[in-house]
């Protein structure tokens, strides 16, 4: 039986990516309840584990100013922290020197990773076969744990539970219309023609970061509908997560607002455009939805996380899709 008293998961891409990286802290502290489990991952992203009751330490790197001096700082902390293990759920240079300069007695990771060499062991990641990016990440502590699938899961605070409660007076939906990716995001004018045609007669909440406000507000007043409420900026990742965990659905793009679903088991309609579902990043909650452009387009998939624009110009997977499907799934 192994002993780890000290634990860290590494993983500073994206909100998703995080979301998703909690299933392991699921199944690792099922398996190592006495033990320390620490998540490294960027600046921005920490509200997501701030409440997560397995979590000792949050290590932040600060990606965006001064990276590789921060880095350095980040290498040394992990260091003098003396990990037993070290997950590395990342497939870049970076997270390879903090996992190979750590100093672990284990070393787990994938063999994308440039430096997977000096890792204890190293595993495939293999992207298009249908496996979810969960049981990927899984699969680096099978053999210290168990084959079992654990969903991925995000823990709610009260004071979360309390600032929203007040959108929940009567049945509503969410939709999160917006992503980094253009191809990735379902056209605004198919949305505002959703909304303007859905017989749903509660509250409409349209989610988002600040900065998908101004494309949030073009919908809300492109709309025919008063109960259109633009929270844009309003709610933090987790008071997000509460307001979909109560909807009636959930309207998403492939993006973090779908794994926000997944870690609260809550329902969820999710629009995949450029990209596929058997990339292995869909819909984990109990009742979910896939759509999809049902004609069988020769240039989609186009890439693994999208485009600014649509490569051939007519972007088909995303405007063939008819809006009377989301409808299908109230």
């Amino acid at each position: 039986m192994y002993a780890f008293k000290k634990i860290l998961i590494i993983q500073t891409a994206f909100i998703g990516d995080v979301i998703l990286a909690t299933a392991l802290i699921e199944k690792l502290n099922a398996h190592y309840p006495d033990s320390r489990i620490d998540f490294l991952l960027r600046k921005g992203n920490e509200g997501l584990l701030r409440n997560h009751p397995a979590i000792s330490e949050i290590i932040i790197w600060e990606k965006r100013q001064n990276k590789r001096k921060n880095l350095w700082g980040v290498m040394r902390q992990v260091r003098a922290n003396k990990y037993d293990l070290v997950i590395n759920l990342q497939r870049f240079t970076s997270s390879g020197l903090i996992t190979t300069f750590s100093g672990a007695k284990m070393t787990l990771g994938f063999k994308k990773n440039p430096f997977s060499w000096f890792f204890t062991q190293s595993f495939d990641h293999v992207i298009g076969d249908g496996t979810h990016e969960v049981s990927r990440n899984l699969k680096l502590v099978e053999e210290i744990t168990d084959q079992k699938f654990v969903l991925p899961k995000l823990y709610i605070d009260q004071l979360s539970t309390k600032k929203i409660s007040k959108f929940k007076s009567k049945p509503y939906l969410t939709i999160a219309p917006t992503s980094v990716w253009f191809t990735k995001q379902f056209p605004t004018e198919k949305w505002i023609e959703f909304i303007n045609n859905t017989g749903f007669e509660g509250a409409i909440y349209l989610l988002g970061a600040p900065d998908d406000y101004p494309d949030c507000e073009f919908i809300r007043e492109s709309s025919k509908r008063d109960q259109v409420v633009n929270l844009c900026g309003q709610l933090t990742l987790i008071e997000s997560a509460a307001l979909m965990q109560g909807a009636r659905m959930n309207y998403v793009n492939d993006s973090a607002p779908l794994h926000l679903a997944s870690a609260l088991n809550a329902p969820v309609c999710a629009i995949f455009c450029s990209t596929v579902p058997s990339f292995g990043f869909g819909p984990l909650s109990d009742h979910h939805h896939i759509i999809e452009v049902k004609e069988n387009l020769d240039c989609r998939p186009c890439g693994l996380h999208g485009y600014k624009f649509c490569p051939k110009g007519h972007f088909k997977c995303a405007k063939q899709i008819e809006t009377s499907l989301l409808e299908t799934v109230l």
